[in-house]
């Protein structure tokens, strides 16, 4: 198992990236990415902090963890500055906290994402047609998540994915113990979004190949 969205006390996470670590091995998860959220106030902070840890952790040979970041809540005019100045401090992966139905989330967060060309935009709720066909021409892959309330829209998500021949990723979220799902109930959570099983192994594989890209 992949997870390419996690969260450490570098934002509003539980656990240091030491116990994330070692949680979500426990959990049966092979690769996770720390993706802290950020804005224009933290972004240096964080990525070289978590880029040194994700290293440290990888070196010991039991999970490989990719440094990366969140970009939240910002303004959508923002989004490719942010994501530029993010791979250059060491962000191997780049996520926008899409326009979850939950969230006061700027209206235009997803399409300014998608023309940005981030890796991943996270829960993008209500995503429209256009922004999905979009998504699959710029390779941005769409999150399934397992985190309660952002799921919500995960049914929509994947038949527009279906639709638009748009690229999913299935993730977590997580920001505590409880939030690793594991195999069983994330396969459960693809099916209840619509996905064959077919179709979630491609979702699987589409984690895999992030992460070969980025050569983690």
């Amino acid at each position: 198992m992949i997870d390419l969205h996690t969260h450490s006390i570098f934002s509003d996470g539980e656990l240091v990236p030491a116990e994330l670590a070692q949680r979500a091995w426990a959990a049966g998860y092979k690769t996770i990415a720390i993706t802290d959220h950020a804005d224009y106030s933290n972004l240096d902070f964080i990525i070289p902090r978590i880029a040194k840890v994700c290293s440290q952790i990888t070196a010991k040979g039991d999970i490989s963890v990719i440094s990366g970041i969140e970009l939240t809540h910002v303004h959508p005019q923002d989004i490719a500055a942010l994501a530029g100045e993010a791979r250059k401090l060491g962000a191997k992966i780049v996520v926008v906290h899409g326009e979850t139905i939950i969230e006061p989330v700027p209206a235009g967060t997803n399409l300014a994402a998608i023309k940005a060309g981030v890796d991943i935009l996270a829960h993008p709720g209500l995503i429209t047609e256009e922004e999905a066909k979009l998504a699959a021409e710029k390779n941005v892959y769409l999150e399934i998540t397992t985190r309660r309330g952002h799921s919500l829209t995960n049914g929509h998500v994947a038949g527009l994915a279906k639709k638009c021949k748009a690229q999913l990723v299935l993730n977590n979220d997580a920001h505590t113990v409880s939030d690793f799902v594991g195999e069983a109930m994330a396969m459960k959570i693809a099916h209840g979004a619509g996905l064959t099983d077919t179709e979630i192994s491609v979702m699987l594989d589409n984690s895999r190949r992030i992460v070969k890209r980025i050569g983690a």
